[in-house]
């Protein structure tokens, strides 16, 4: 099914450099356009191929459509990540580094209304697009890159280590920074976790100058309620966690803020540190004091989810080997270990200790479970391998990349420990899968009815499509491809939107 797509006029009436060219924004039929950015020879592979920043906001209505899209599927399927402009030198470029743009596309009764991509609006991002900021700049004027959430009504996106999150309408046009109801001061997360039993939503918030780390819990009201600070070691980098029924999950890893790599000018300032030892804490969801276990030293990058079973806590994630470099290796410093795999942590309370099993050794990353299931026993989770994210990752490291890697959707069995890979071409890029219930009351269905959503790059076409795969069908031909009018880089997290 093809239905007619066009590139809508982009707000704004300046003109502004955006990667190294000129972009004319508004005043025409469609946007002037700037070739892909490409690293010079020995420069960042982030600012390349697929990672490489796109260049204009684009509209696009009624999206060509290979396949059927369910008449079930009504919402927004957005994804977050960083997306620069004006970047001096590309070689010096990290992709984490960058305003954050959001990426969307609208389902409705079998249609896929319209693509949007749209820069979050800080202060900052305005005044580089020549528009006026709407009220005072936030004292953390970040545009947040990394997640982008459905949170009672409001569309949120994230960064953790700093600013408020930056509320989005309905065509992912930044509205104001978000204190839900003028409860939350400080620093937030990019990672929260909803628990949809209790109505509650939580947070670990973490700051470079801080010495300690803060559980936020937002309650049904939409109000924080409650902040409980977990002493840290100084700058310690809390990226993700875990929750369960009734504990909250604390992940202290050898990465710190390094004060002189920030005076330096490094473009992410976090260090591994062979001196700090890797724990792992459990903590009551009411708050209270915190346990600590040791575990061998990984990077671990995600959780998948974690509940309780008995007198233990279970987590799943994802872990680098370590030394992990969170910016890439250090001149003269030794290479990287390897890529990414799925583990489980099982922590004993009664004995105090922890046992780390590796669930699956195949490279990947962004594990998303059913969001029903967060902080509850789960069966199944979603996570993606794409080949282009670890070989860049591996150049950067000064190991040459895996010619083996390949871009795949992985669905995993935790019951019968055993897994299924929707393959994809090499070249084909995979960002996180996304769980969506085919009922909208997912508590009700099995736990895997429904659809897993991720943006895909299409090679044939330079540019990528939104792949909807039946997940109890994962491995089968997807029930829709819908077609998007430009690329979606490589990036970060992404949040099904439904219909209220």
């Amino acid at each position: 099914m093809t239905g007619h797509t066009r590139r809508n006029v982009l707000r704004g009436t300046a003109a502004i450099a955006l990667a190294g060219g000129a972009m004319a924004l508004g005043g025409g039929p469609a946007a002037a356009t700037v070739p892909a950015a490409s690293a010079a020879p020995g420069g960042s592979p982030f600012y390349e191929g697929v990672f490489a920043p796109v260049t204009e906001e684009l509209t696009a209505f009624s999206l060509p459509v290979t396949g059927r899209i369910p008449r079930g599927l009504n919402g927004r399927y957005l994804r977050n990540g960083p997306n620069a402009f004006g970047i001096e030198d590309p070689r010096a470029h990290h992709w984490m580094i960058g305003p954050g743009m959001v990426h969307g596309v609208r389902l409705r009764n079998g249609r896929a209304e319209w693509y949007r991509n749209r820069w979050v609006r800080s202060a900052a991002v305005a005044g580089k697009l020549g528009e006026k900021y709407p009220g005072p700049v936030p004292e953390d004027d970040f545009a947040c890159n990394t997640h982008v959430i459905p949170y009672k009504g409001r569309i949120l996106a994230t960064q953790e280590s700093g600013p408020l999150p930056y509320e989005l309408d309905g065509e992912l046009n930044t509205v104001r920074p978000y204190d839900f109801r003028g409860t939350l001061s400080g620093a937030f997360a990019a990672h929260t976790k909803y628990d949809a039993h209790a109505d509650e939503l939580h947070a670990i918030a973490y700051y470079p100058a801080w010495d300690h780390v803060r559980h936020i819990v937002v309650d049904r009201t939409g109000k924080v309620t409650r902040t409980t600070r977990i002493p840290m070691p100084a700058g310690s980098m809390v990226h993700d966690f875990g929750l369960t029924e009734r504990h909250v999950v604390v992940i202290d890893i050898p990465v710190s803020f390094d004060p002189e790599a920030a005076r330096s000018g490094a473009p992410v300032p976090y260090v591994w540190d062979d001196h700090h030892a890797a724990r792992v804490g459990v903590m009551p969801r009411e708050g209270g004091p915190v346990r600590w276990f040791e575990v061998d030293p990984v990077f671990y990058s995600h959780t998948l989810n974690a509940y309780d079973e008995g007198a233990a806590v279970v987590m799943d994630l994802t872990t680098y080997p370590a030394p992990f470099f969170v910016a890439g290796r250090d001149s003269g410093g030794p290479a990287a270990t390897g890529t990414p795999a799925l583990d489980r942590w099982t922590i004993d309370l009664e004995h105090g200790r922890v046992h780390q099993r590796r669930i699956d050794d195949r490279p990947q990353e962004f594990p998303r479970v059913n969001e029903a299931r967060v902080s509850r026993r789960h069966r199944y989770g979603y996570s993606a391998a794409a080949a282009d994210f670890f070989a860049a990752y591996e150049t950067v490291d000064g190991v040459p990349p895996d010619k083996a890697f390949g871009s795949a959707l992985i669905k995993q069995d935790l019951l019968r420990g055993t897994s299924e890979v929707h393959r994809l071409p090499k070249a084909a890029a995979a960002g996180e899968a996304v769980f969506v219930p085919r009922d909208a009351d997912g508590h009700k269905a099995a736990e895997d009815d429904g659809y897993a959503l991720a943006y895909v790059h299409n090679p044939e076409r330079g540019a990528s499509d939104l792949v909807i795969l039946a997940a109890q069908d994962f491995t089968g031909e997807p029930v829709a491809r819908i077609h998007l009018p430009g690329r979606v880089p490589l990036g970060f997290h992404g949040s099904w939107v439904p219909d209220a």
